[in-house]
């Protein structure tokens, strides 16, 4: 195993561990600071949003024009994108709604939690199903290009934080154990390392040029879809519009100006 493979795993745990910090907030602070959550949450989609259509797909088309002609390496890379996308609204579909991790709750719901003592462990594992094709894309990513990989390192731990709060609080509430909140927490990040191996082992003896190519893109449908369905409706339920959109704009801008200054 290469130094390239080793860093992109380490990336790949980064991103997962930062689950646990959600724990951690979600421990030792009475409220949530959901100011800083939504603007977090939208500067994450922002980054996301940006890297996908600005750096991956048109990576992936300039590979494809390689082997292909300019329009079939078009048709592939979409195929590819709307196959990520299909992907995860697949998982998002077999979650049931009272565990999708896509309905975030905070430390104020704690009435709602009563009724969570038999859906606490489904919670964590509906989390760490969604962490699985995202410890695939950062490990994709960090493949390809650092530079492309750090930033999405940082937009996924950035949601990640959120996801550990939605894991920790109800298990916490609902057996009052705060040691068994973190590592119910703390196992569904580890899901993300977990995808990149499975992706490595899998795919590793396919490798090539064109799979490489093929895998940006559909890391691209992953990733967007995510902003659209997870992260932005994220902003909208802590309640914060305008702070979510301003983190948007800032994650783009944060974006560009750091590809401008490579």
């Amino acid at each position: 195993m290469d130094t390239t493979v080793l860093i992109a795993f380490g990336l790949t745990m980064i991103a997962g561990l930062s689950t646990g910090i959600g724990s951690l907030i979600a421990f030792f602070t009475r409220r949530t600071n959901t100011k800083f959550l939504s603007a977090a949450l939208g500067l994450s989609a922002g980054v996301m949003i940006y890297v996908s259509f600005m750096e991956l797909m048109p990576q992936s088309v300039a590979l494809l024009s390689d082997i292909h002609s300019e329009r079939m390496a078009r048709v592939y890379m979409l195929a590819a994108f709307f196959g990520g996308i299909g992907l995860i609204a697949l998982i998002d579909r077999l979650v049931p709604s009272d565990e999708n991790p896509h309905e975030i709750h905070t430390d104020e719901d704690s009435a709602q939690y009563k009724r969570l003592k038999r859906t606490g462990v489904m919670m964590a594992l509906a989390i760490g199903i969604h962490n699985f094709p995202e410890g695939l894309a950062t490990f994709a990513s960090a493949l390809t290009s650092l530079d492309i990989a750090l930033p999405i390192v940082l937009a996924i731990a950035i949601h990640n934080i959120p996801e550990g709060i939605a894991v920790s609080v109800p298990i916490y509430h609902s057996t009052g154990s705060r040691k068994k909140a973190f590592w119910y927490s703390f196992s569904s990040g580890m899901a993300e390392p977990v995808g990149a191996l499975a992706g490595y082992l899998f795919l590793q003896p396919f490798w090539s040029p064109s799979m490489d190519a093929l895998l940006l893109s559909f890391v691209s449908g992953i990733m967007v879809y995510i902003s659209f369905d997870e992260l932005l409706p994220g902003t909208e339920k802590y309640g914060h519009h305008h702070l979510g959109v301003g983190g948007v704009v800032a994650g783009m801008a944060v974006m560009a100006l750091s590809l401008l200054m490579l």
